[in-house]
């Protein structure tokens, strides 16, 4: 299957309440998100990702568009789409006086999982609960809960995992034991798709990226070309110490850093890293240490949602 998720003008309104105004949260995505990939998807609060998220779910009613979870479409068989995806939410939602292993029973009930069919003790110890496994999830860390959260979202072996924001607020062990968890599922073949605020996570883990603003799609490109798009580097150098600059390329901005090096910004579209390094040589400016700076993920997500 080319595709794991097919999603076609896509709109979703939401009905005036109040004083509030009616308020149009998708505006006609379009987005087809590849199988066995991890894919990226991005944008600040409030442009729209979590109702995209939730009516992939089956939680929020679309207003028009068509969605296509794993070949079936959502409208047509509700049920199948529904199988085929598993979420882990950003909201610690659980019951509190049930155990870990209670609540994925339950869960695998509630998506209909025979018991002959169900692998609670291998989910447990995949996500490191399996000491915690009949302890009250009220007793459970934060990031115990977290892990919990992501072993109910797996209870139905589902095709495709959605993650939102699972890293928000947990440390670095936890955070390092799920992405190991998450990129062996996507080797088994299961599509992921990560929602995070921290954009490096995103550089790091995804194959392509989606950025969403204003209920819009801005732009969608495997990770590497949309890191291009931000057209700029830095050239570090040390000189020794401050001294006074020649004329550099028209575009190339100089900055002198609070540990005494020199930083130059400049686009790469239309100034080579040569032409400034001749400049400072011809004006016999010593050059004891160069290094580069690339631009980065956030970066480009700050060009893209500017306004």
């Amino acid at each position: 299957m080319p595709n794991a998720i097919e999603i076609t003008g896509l709109r979703k309104t939401y009905a005036a309440q109040g004083n509030a105004p009616a308020k149009e949260a998708l505006k006609g995505i379009n987005l087809a998100i590849p199988a066995g990939s991890i894919f990226g998807l991005l944008g600040p609060n409030g442009a729209g990702k979590s109702t995209l998220i939730n009516i992939l779910a089956g939680l929020v009613n679309k207003s028009a568009g068509k969605v296509t979870i794993w070949g079936f479409d959502q409208d047509v068989n509700p049920r199948q789409s529904r199988a085929a995806i598993g979420v882990m939410p950003q909201e610690l939602n659980m019951d509190p006086f049930f155990t870990p292993r209670a609540s994925l029973e339950v869960q695998a009930g509630l998506y209909g999982v025979p018991k002959s069919e169900r692998w609670t003790d291998e989910l447990l110890e995949l996500v490191g609960l399996t000491d915690q496994a009949n302890a009250y999830a009220r007793n459970l860390s934060g990031g115990m809960r977290r892990r919990l959260l992501l072993a109910k979202a797996l209870v139905h072996r589902p095709q495709i995992l959605v993650l939102d924001e699972p890293t928000a607020g947990v440390d670095i062990t936890l955070r390092e034991m799920l992405w190991q968890n998450v990129r062996a599922l996507n080797r088994q073949g299961m599509t992921i798709i990560l929602t995070t605020h921290y954009l490096e996570e995103a550089e790091q883990m995804c194959d392509e990226i989606a950025i969403i603003n204003h209920g819009e799609l801005v732009v969608r490109q495997d990770t590497r070309s949309l890191l291009s798009r931000a057209d700029g580097k830095t050239l570090v150098l040390d000189t020794g110490g401050r001294v006074a600059l020649p004329p550099l390329p028209e575009g190339a901005h100089p900055e002198w850093r609070g540990d005494g090096r020199l930083a130059i910004s400049y686009p790469p579209s239309r100034i080579r890293a040569d032409q400034l390094l001749d400049a400072l040589r011809g004006a016999g400016i010593p050059i004891l240490d160069v290094a580069t700076e690339q631009p980065d993920l956030e970066d480009v997500f700050v060009e893209m949602t500017r306004g």
